[in-house]
């Protein structure tokens, strides 16, 4: 069993930034997440797409944005335990609670804060005949390492953001591009649209208006997909790689059964402490919800702030509680591993 102070369930940018605002407060938190790399959802499903509102970072990739929390944290020396979900919560007593993940990690920890997004996002499915034949090696729901397509014949379906996003990432390095989508309506963004039709004008890809009725494969590797156009034609398409990008569908999983206030997939929480409805557990980012919640990274980060202060009155109710800043606190700078600037004589 792990003995901790806060237990943080969810390593994205909320997840991250909890732990350095923990850290600030002298608490070292044990982080588990159902991804086996950190970053949550922003980097497993848009690694390279671009943010701009991030405070004096002009503009950053997901990636980036996740190495430079990742680098940020390093002071405080967070334990992370990837690749498992937390699947049972269990209250000790007023203190304590007992933590349970898939890999059987035992925790116990005197606060839990979540922040797992939405819970865990699972990708719609593609429902063609012969798809359970293909290896997840040519059959892509999210895009992990855009280099395997570079000069590869890729189809891609959907007309959401994510399907216009990686087809206008992806078209110059794949050796042919093929979009299709059940209509002329998309779901994406107008300029993302109007761009995917210059290209398709200029030859550099096509689009199609249909659904993937059918694939062939041999020995698990990619060869045709059959296309069923609204007029009931069959076109096929020679390919290489075949990337589905339909939407996802939200789970919340075990969290829904841990007796929280629930609403909508998002957890109730108050706006002092962004404390649930059970004492010592807390929820930020997009999983918390409040009166004027606005789903942005930005928000998670004041959320984050808030629990570490709620987190160290609830670890040590005798001591008061000061405002330190980071620009002038010596002990502020000892946690960070920095140089308090000497005085002037």
């Amino acid at each position: 069993m792990i003995a901790t102070d806060s237990l943080i369930i969810g390593a994205g940018p909320c997840g991250l930034f909890q732990v350095f605002e923990l850290g600030l407060q002298g608490i070292k938190a044990h982080v588990v997440d159902a991804l086996p790399e950190i970053g949550g959802q922003c980097t497993a499903l848009y690694p390279d797409k671009p943010i701009y509102d991030i405070p004096a970072i002009p503009v950053c990739n997901a990636e980036e944005l996740v190495s430079r929390l990742r680098e940020q944290i390093q002071p405080f020396d967070a334990t992370f335990h990837l690749d498992q979900q937390v699947v049972q919560v269990t209250t000790i007593d007023a203190q304590t609670f007992r933590v349970e993940t898939s890999k059987g990690t035992i925790f116990q920890t005197k606060s839990i804060v979540i922040a797992g997004g939405v819970g865990s996002f699972q990708a719609m499915p593609l429902r063609a005949a012969g798809t359970e034949l293909v290896s997840s090696d040519f059959l892509h729901y999210r895009i992990t390492d855009k280099s395997i397509f570079a000069g590869q014949r890729l189809v891609i379906l959907g007309g959401g953001d994510s399907a216009l996003d990686w087809v206008l990432e992806l078209v110059e390095v794949a050796s042919s591009l093929t979009l299709i989508h059940r209509s002329e309506k998309f779901r994406a963004a107008v300029s993302s649209v109007e761009r995917m039709r210059e290209l398709v004008a200029a030859d550099a890809m096509n689009f199609f208006v249909g659904n993937a009725t059918n694939v062939v494969c041999d020995d698990g590797r990619l060869k045709e997909v059959h296309i069923t156009t609204p007029e009931r034609e069959i076109v096929v398409l020679p390919i290489d790689h075949l990337l589905v990008f339909f939407g996802l569908s939200p789970k919340l999983g075990p969290i829904a059964d841990w007796g929280l206030e629930i609403t909508k997939n998002q957890i109730e929480t108050d706006t002092e402490k962004f404390e649930t409805n059970i004492p010592g557990v807390y929820a930020v980012g997009d999983i918390a919800t409040y009166p004027g919640k606005k789903k942005l990274i930005l928000s998670g980060f004041h959320e984050a702030a808030l629990v570490s202060f709620a987190i160290k009155k609830r670890l040590f109710p005798e001591e008061k509680a000061f405002l330190q800043y980071t620009t002038t606190s010596p002990l502020m700078h000892q946690r960070l591993g920095v140089e308090s600037p000497t005085e002037e004589a």
